[in-house]
């Protein structure tokens, strides 16, 4: 019965000795931490003489001097073991303590460092030093001269030379003449399609050139250039006495002359072509078109209505109906437009030219129409003395330089100059008349007349 609480004493004994035991490696391991971390930060920085010492201080407190834990010989009491448990949260605390203020410590030098290298960046970067000048605004209206350079400028002799070939050339500057829009006018006229004008007459532009007749002359051999003159005057006489529109009479050449291009005509046939010719135009171009026996009367009974007829359906069998064809008078209503200021005068010598042009057979065939009917303004506007003869307004619109229509002008004032005399004179008659302002018995051009020469 004795030995059992004997026993029981020295089995709570060991159980102190190995708390106790227990604690003290715990702080002999806590103190070695801050023991390595104070050499890191004694390593880093020894500038702090306080710190080494408490380093020091700490280093011999726990380790005898050595390094080594001190061996304690005191029995582990109940009390003891809680002071040293005490003692060892203490520690803990004031290690922890000390770390915060060696990581303080080091960040301090860091921070003053950087400072002073920015400072010193700061001090070698000279800020730009910008000069603000008053507007002449704020300098109460006063501007500032700079004084003119007192050298000269003279002129070289290239640029003495240069404006001596523009002058001669006639290249110096002169002011630019305004274009007249010519549409302007027609806007609201649903009729005169303003916004698609320009490409329709680019488009007969393009159409012109592939219904151009060729030399046919040569493939006909009962016919020449003066019997076609001949049947060309006689229609512009029945054109006139039936009163018809003016694009029939060019769209009646044209027919004629795709016609005789194609097939081979005898000559007693030739005059039954022009009457079927001008027989389908009407048909093509008015309201109110004569009949076949209007043309039988008119042509002196010289063919019957059958043969009319039959013309007639040969013609459409060989253009193969295609009638839908550029005319001169198609570009002459817009070039007369173009001239501004634009009279009756002006309009009845520009259709008196173009009738010059269609009867001769050598102006159809060298020229397009369109180059015909801008040669007839340009003749028209050199007979009646115009200037300037031909202006930007014409040159835009019609697409040709002056010097592009003078030797189709030429040609057409050499034909206004004969005209007088020569035996066929339908178109001289015509426009001799009050009606039509009697602009054939005005003076031909004589400056395209002396141009010529």
């Amino acid at each position: 019965s004795k030995a059992e609480p004997f026993s029981e004493r020295e089995r709570e004994r060991e159980e102190r000795e190995m708390a106790a035991r227990a604690v003290l490696q715990e702080q002999v391991q806590q103190r070695g931490g801050v023991q390595q971390k104070n050499v890191q930060g004694e390593r880093r920085n020894r500038t702090a003489l306080g710190d080494i010492q408490n380093l020091v201080a700490a280093r011999g407190a726990g380790t005898n001097g050595i390094g080594k834990p001190q061996q304690i010989n005191r029995p582990l009491t109940r009390s003891f073991c809680a002071q040293l448990l005490a003692n060892a949260q203490a520690a803990a605390e004031k290690n922890k303590k000390q770390g915060e203020q060696v990581v303080n410590v080091n960040a301090g030098p860091r921070r003053v460092a950087g400072a002073v290298a920015q400072k010193k960046q700061q001090e070698k970067k000279k800020p730009e030093v910008i000069e603000i000048t008053e507007t002449p605004s704020a300098n109460n209206g006063k501007v500032e001269q700079k004084p003119a350079s007192k050298k000269k400028k003279s002129p070289t002799l290239t640029s003495f030379l240069t404006a001596r070939s523009k002058e001669a050339c006639g290249l110096t500057k002169k002011p630019q003449e305004l274009i007249v829009n010519i549409d302007e006018g027609s806007i609201e006229d649903e009729l005169a399609v303003v916004e698609y004008v320009e490409d329709l007459y680019n488009f007969y532009k393009l159409a012109e050139d592939e219904n151009r007749v060729s030399d046919y002359m040569g493939m006909q051999p009962d016919i020449n250039e003066k019997m076609r003159a001949i049947l060309v005057d006689w229609l512009i006489e029945v054109h006139y006495k039936f009163e018809l529109r003016p694009e029939t009479l060019y769209l009646t050449i044209n027919i004629i002359d795709r016609f005789l291009s194609m097939k081979v005509v005898p000559r007693k046939e030739l005059q039954l072509v022009g009457i079927g010719s001008m027989l389908i135009a009407c048909k093509y171009e008015e309201i109110w078109a004569p009949e076949v026996n209007d043309f039988v009367q008119v042509s002196d009974k010289a063919y019957v209505r059958e043969q009319v007829l039959g013309m007639e359906k040969a013609i459409l069998g060989k253009l193969e109906w295609y009638l839908t064809v550029p005319t001169p008078y198609m570009f002459l209503t817009r070039y007369v437009k173009a001239c501004i200021p634009t009279d009756s005068e002006m309009e009845n010598l520009v259709y008196f030219f173009a009738e010059l042009g269609i009867m001769n057979y050598t102006t159809i065939i060298k020229y397009p129409p369109s180059i015909l009917a801008a040669s007839s303004v340009y003749a028209a506007q050199c007979t009646l003395n115009k200037s300037p003869s031909w202006t930007e307004t014409l040159k835009h619109y019609t697409g040709y330089s002056e010097e592009q229509l003078k030797e189709c002008a030429k040609l057409l004032v050499s034909y206004h100059l004969a005209a007088p005399e020569n035996r066929l004179r339908a178109v001289y008659k015509k426009f001799s008349k009050p009606d039509m302002g009697a602009v054939a018995l005005r003076t031909p051009a004589k400056s395209l007349l002396a141009a010529s020469t």
